[in-house]
């Protein structure tokens, strides 16, 4: 199926009848409406009935309505602006409440997230990262937070850990010497860096490997990579949901220090002496 729905709908327009027609011409018009939308409210913003959405959602060849608006919210997650986005928090305003709606919606993300991640995807990363000269984390914008908290831990594991940051130095000279042997992973979500997809680019001529953690299969940054880790984060009004990306990081963490526990042990318990040498933590707790 294309990922420009709007061009499919546009191209099959003569052929729909009238009624599809009404929801097609809503869709092209207010698509960042209609993404969000079940079958039932399109159908009576239009005047037409549901089971007319349904038909129309068969005629363009999917199976049902609901994989129709999961290609649409695809489509829309990169397009919708700041202030669109916005909009869209007077649905968690009912009686229910914003505390419980968001936190139901991040949960939602991590149930979606472990079953969309596959786990030989996720044991071929490791491994790539286990056997990488260098590693690279790319992140930026909202994905700067992830490519940081990733860094900081991985450095614990690693020697040669390098997050790259929209700084003084440009990105590409900052990636300027990874090579074949190295590791890039990138963090890219909606609305997609378009700086982060330029490094990406950058990195695979160069040969680097390239492991992504994103939202779809069908995100830009997954056509650059040799392994696409999925993290669901369905957006909130202007914020990005990004607790299912930091499970997944968390995760991979995990399973990393697993992989290298005998050096990571040794590592801590260096780290312990001097971290009590220098009171870097205060000990001075009461715990009566």
């Amino acid at each position: 199926m294309d990922v420009d729905l709007i061009k499919k709908i546009q191209k099959e327009f003569n052929k729909l009848t009238k009624g599809q027609k009404l929801i097609a011409e809503f869709i092209i018009n207010e698509y960042d409406k209609a993404a969000f939308m079940t079958a039932l409210t399109l159908g009576e913003t239009v005047g037409v009935s549901e089971s007319t959405v349904v038909r129309f959602a068969h005629s363009l060849g999917y199976d049902g309505y609901k994989d129709l608006q999961k290609q649409l919210q695809e489509l829309v997650k990169n397009k919708l602006t700041t202030v669109q986005r916005l909009s869209m928090v007077s649905k968690y305003s009912d009686k229910e409440g914003v505390l419980k709606k968001v936190m139901e919606k991040d949960m939602e993300n991590i149930q979606r997230t472990i079953n969309e991640t596959g786990q030989e995807a996720f044991e071929q990363s490791i491994d790539l990262i286990l056997n990488a000269k260098n590693i690279y984390i790319l992140g930026l914008r909202s994905s700067s937070f992830l490519a940081g908290y990733l860094g900081f831990y991985l450095s614990f594991l690693f020697k040669d850990i390098k997050v790259v940051t929209s700084g003084a130095n440009d990105l590409f000279e900052q990636l300027f010497r990874a090579d074949s042997e190295d590791v890039i992973i990138g963090i890219s979500y909606p609305r997609y860096s378009k700086r982060t997809l330029e490094a990406l680019d950058f990195c695979k001529e160069k040969g680097c490997k390239i492991i992504s953690i994103t939202d779809s299969l069908i995100s830009p940054a997954a056509k650059y990579s040799d392994i696409t880790l999925i993290a669901t984060s369905d957006m909130l009004s202007f914020v990005d949901s990004l607790v299912a990306p930091m499970s997944l990081i968390n995760a991979l963490i995990v399973a990393i220090g697993l992989k290298k526990k005998e050096d990571t042990t040794v590592y801590f318990e260096e780290l312990e002496r001097i971290w009590k040498k220098y009171n870097v933590y205060d000990s001075s707790i009461d715990n009566k």
